[in-house]
């Protein structure tokens, strides 16, 4: 049973997503929170499995609220849910340790697929934005000039593009029909040599956003 926290500052939002939620089979509403502050305290008292942040509430955004969770409690994931897809908002999110970053005009189909894929270890985004991320990869000379720098292996450079994209383990192992526990120690290798202490800074770094 995977144990949700909702965070929004809006009741109806959160009544909407828990009615949601708990339709789903082996998805369980464990707490929610109006803001980060509430946020933060939730997730020390219930011990969530993951956590659905909004990012513009009063007081602590979810922002800082990420970066307080993911700091104070590792094993719990942070997936975003917000009405803003711009980069000013994105990118600070993914910094401060989301495990994925949706809209709010996402089909509830898709949330609960993504709250699944999430807990399976991906990195989950609305197609919009993935396709920004994706096209930035591409089109960031000082990153790539950066990954030369290390000294990265051909091998080391298709995972590390995978891992941008947001595939999991399981999925970049077939992929290049390679083990998991191969993906596993070349993704560890990657955050070594990147100074990456995290997947999700990993990602971050590869699409040359990391500054």
């Amino acid at each position: 049973m995977t144990r949700v926290l909702l965070v929004d500052d809006q009741r109806l939002v959160r009544a909407g997503l828990r009615m949601l939620i708990e339709s789903a089979p082996g998805l369980e509403v464990v707490g929610e929170a109006a803001d980060g502050v509430a946020a933060v305290r939730a997730a020390a008292e219930l011990g969530p499995d993951l956590i659905l942040m909004d990012l513009r509430m009063p007081g602590m955004d979810g922002v800082e609220a990420t970066r307080q969770l993911t700091a104070a409690h590792p094993s719990s994931k942070v997936l975003v849910l917000t009405t803003f897809d711009d980069d000013e908002h994105l990118f600070p999110a993914l910094a401060a340790g989301a495990c994925g970053y949706l809209v709010k005009d996402t089909e509830p189909a898709d949330l609960l697929d993504a709250i699944g894929r999430t807990m399976d270890g991906q990195l989950l985004f609305s197609p919009a934005l993935l396709r920004r991320l994706v096209d930035r990869a591409v089109t960031a000379p000082v990153r790539q000039n950066a990954t030369a720098a290390i000294d990265l292996t051909a091998r080391e450079r298709e995972v590390l593009a995978l891992v941008a994209e947001g595939w999991g383990n399981q999925e970049i192992a077939d992929r290049l029909h390679l083990g998991v526990t191969t993906v596993k120690k070349h993704i560890a290798t990657l955050m070594d040599k990147t100074g990456c202490d995290n997947r999700v800074r990993l990602a971050v770094y590869a699409v040359g956003l990391a500054q």
